[in-house]
Formats: C-alpha cells, structure tokens, sequence
C-alpha cells in the first residue's frame, strides 16, 4: 500500500474496552475462560401438582446457564410432565440467551404435546417477552396459582 492508500487513523485513539457487568475488562479473546464466582448460579427446584411441574427459577439466566435452564425444561418433559409451569419470581436478568433457551425447550417438547407457561415474570422482562413476540408462544401468569388453572390458555395475564 502507498501512503495515498492508507486509511487514517486517529492519533491516540484506541479500541473501546468490552466490560462485563461486573464491572471488570473482560479478556477479548475466543478462548477466555469465566471463573464460577464471576457468573451467578442457576437453581431450579421442582414442584410436582398433579401432572404438572412447577419449576421455580432462582438467579439470573444468562449465555452461562440458559443450558442446564433448556435441559431441565427438556428432562422434566422426557420425565412424563406433559405442563411445565416456569416461575420466574428469582430470576433478576434473563438475556437473549435465557430467551432462546426458553424458546429450544419449547420446540423439544410442543410437537408432542407438552407445553411451558411462565408465571411471575418480573416487568422489563415481561417487555422483552413482548417486544420479541414471545409472549405469543407462552401463557404469561401473574401468579402460581392461574398458571395452573388456565391449562392450555395462550392469553397473557397482565
């Protein structure tokens, strides 16, 4: 390339820094390995009513743990729970990640029958549910208890 060619830069301008939410620069590399104590838990209790599983959510939902969210969904299922009711009353954050967990699970266990309803669903993730027509696939719930009698109903209850 000759001088003519080549772009300007900036002098003394450099590359913005990736952050995570912690507060700390991330390592912008492929391979960067995430220690356990800087990416939150996930537990998911279970609750057996009748013939539906009550899956009580607690932490946040994110690239780290939306997996073992889609496996449960999906080995609750595969269990003979036909209804999966998700309780997101813990949950503090849910990405797209948490999103598309939700969503695989959904398409796992919906062609044979089975179905997920979300219940407690915290408000700006009830607008991220709506902005991305989500809440088109699932039954919202406002409680434990409406989720559990509106088997079937794809209405959202806020």
């Amino acid at each position: 390339m000759t001088e003519e060619t080549r772009v300007a830069r900036r002098p003394g301008r450099r590359a913005p820094e990736i952050r995570c939410r912690t507060g700390r620069a991330a390592v912008p590399s492929a391979f960067a390995a995430w220690a356990p104590a800087e990416s939150p838990g996930l537990t998911i209790e279970v609750t057996r009513v009748g013939g539906t599983a009550v899956a009580a959510v607690a932490g946040e939902i994110d690239l780290h743990t939306a997996d073992a969210l889609r496996a449960r969904l999906v080995d609750l299922y595969a269990a003979g729970f036909r209804r999966l009711v998700v309780d997101f009353a813990a949950v503090p954050f849910c990405d797209a990640a948490g999103l598309g967990a939700l969503v695989s699970a959904h398409n796992r266990i919906a062609p044979s029958g089975g179905e997920i309803a979300l219940a407690r669903v915290r408000p700006a993730q009830l607008r991220l549910l709506r902005i991305t027509g989500l809440n088109r696939l699932f039954a919202l719930h406002t409680d434990i208890g409406g989720a559990l009698s509106a088997e079937g109903s794809p209405t959202t209850a806020r």
